[in-house]
């Protein structure tokens, strides 16, 4: 099973930077991995491994805000489509503006 995890947290004052980037490092450090900017998710074995999951991410998500979690199959989460759009790059693959000295 995966938990993941959807997030939206106010990031306008010191404070709210503050909680936004404790309960982020509070998902990295308890084996969340980044699927987007405030999407992550994590692997669960069970549902009692689950609920455990989500008990702590009750316990430390901010008070302001959303923070949204969402459990799948392993099945389920296999199914998700990718759609990558062009990757745009500054690097140049040409020599035509070489200039040797």
């Amino acid at each position: 099973m995966r938990v993941i995890v959807f997030f939206d947290l106010p990031v306008g004052t010191g404070e709210q930077r503050r909680n936004y980037v404790k309960f982020r490092k509070f998902l990295l450090r308890s084996g969340f991995m980044m699927l987007q900017e405030s999407v992550y998710c994590k692997l669960a074995l069970n549902g009692t491994v689950v609920q455990n999951i989500v008990d702590n991410v009750h316990k430390n998500s901010p008070g302001e805000g959303l923070v949204q979690l969402l459990t799948v199959t392993e099945k389920q989460y296999g199914k998700m489509d990718l759609i990558i759009g062009e990757i745009k790059s500054e690097i140049l693959n040409s020599d035509e503006r070489l200039v040797i000295l």
